[in-house]
């Protein structure tokens, strides 16, 4: 059992920016404060992009605070650029990162009025004041249920499978899903293949720049959501689709014209309830991510609707669990204003000095 001040669990965006402030707010790291991530190296989520998705069309990247990303060409792909850039800044701050470390629970200390949280890895136990968690998403990807799934004859994947388009060429593909990964999966796979596009939704394109003010207005929507309990928005409901310049392109081909959801999956394709139908020999399900958030499950933190209350950035019953890259810390330029707040706000939980 090894004690620290904070543990913060997850090395993205969030968690990066979180240690960040750690230290620069007097958190000794290694002895005070310690990184436990899941992956095999720097990168987050990014280092799982997949390998065409470049800088060009990525959609909102911010820096992280105290180093810049720097000039990176726009063909280069997001994941080598990311991880990185992810690696200079640990190495930068000597951040007290443990990899690979999969939390698997973190739990109440039994002994009485102790106030502390255990967190029980794959790697060993530690015991901390607080707790920080910036899992994210992609580690939970969201497959809906619609009839006749297990009886499709074709492939089926998800965003996070999916690797680029050349392997899809001769076949068709259902792109399924009204958010930015939707679009950019099209935009390439429509260039080697037949595509037919499919949301619940009829897609909202924003048809002004997402600059800072647009995603502050963004942040303070799903604020007031998570404030009241309610599940978070997805990012794209919130902003609309952003048209990045491989996706305009895409548009001006022809190749995201939308149809409504299909009602049911048939061993060769999908089909609709007005007798129209399509033979694909593959689903892209772009539907999606959940929270990463089952190794909190023991502490009980979910309402009846499925939600968890928070105020600003940390749970609204328990002030020392922050939750970073829930809500409207969702995304780069959340993340960075997020960890900052949970810092400062955890430095005065725990009787720092204020600085």
């Amino acid at each position: 059992m090894r004690d620290v001040e904070v543990v913060v669990v997850g090395a993205g965006q969030a968690g990066l920016s979180a240690a960040h402030f750690l230290g620069a707010r007097g958190f000794s790291p290694g002895d005070e404060f310690v990184l436990l991530d899941a992956d095999d190296g720097p990168g987050g989520a990014w280092r799982h992009r997949w390998p065409t998705l470049t800088m060009r069309a990525v959609h909102g990247v911010h820096d992280l605070p105290g180093l810049p990303l720097g000039e990176v060409g726009d063909d280069e792909p997001a994941s080598e650029v990311m991880a990185d850039y992810f690696a200079r800044y640990e190495r930068t701050f000597d951040l007290p990162v443990h990899r690979p470390v999969a939390v698997r629970a973190v739990r109440e200390v039994q002994a009485p009025d102790d106030g502390r949280l255990v967190v029980e890895t794959d790697g060993g136990t530690w015991r901390t004041r607080a707790l920080i968690n910036a899992t994210g998403t992609w580690t939970r990807p969201f497959w809906p249920g619609y009839p006749g799934r297990e009886r499709f004859r074709g492939e089926q994947l998800h965003t996070a499978d999916y690797a680029g388009p050349h392997a899809f060429a001769g076949r068709h593909v259902v792109v399924v899903g009204g958010g930015h990964s939707a679009v950019q999966h099209l935009a390439e796979i429509s260039r080697v293949t037949t595509t037919t596009w499919v949301t619940r939704r009829e897609p909202v394109w924003r048809d002004t720049p997402f600059d800072h003010d647009a995603g502050r207005e963004a942040i303070a929507k799903v604020k007031r959501a998570v404030a009241e309990g309610r599940r978070p928005a997805s990012v794209v409901r919130v902003t609309g689709l952003v048209a990045t310049p491989p996706v305009e392109e895409a548009r001006r081909r022809g190749a995201l014209e939308r149809s409504p959801m299909f009602d049911r999956i048939t061993p060769d394709g999908v089909a609709w309830d007005d007798g129209r139908s399509v033979r694909a020999g593959v689903i892209l399900w772009a539907t999606g991510f959940r929270h990463a958030l089952d190794h909190l499950a023991p502490l009980d933190l979910r309402d009846a609707s499925g939600g968890i209350r928070m105020e600003g950035t940390h749970v609204a019953d328990d002030p020392r669990l922050h939750l970073l890259g829930y809500g409207p810390s969702a995304s780069t330029i959340g993340a960075n204003r997020a960890a900052r707040i949970a810092v400062r706000d955890l430095r005065s939980d725990l009787g720092r000095t204020a600085a």
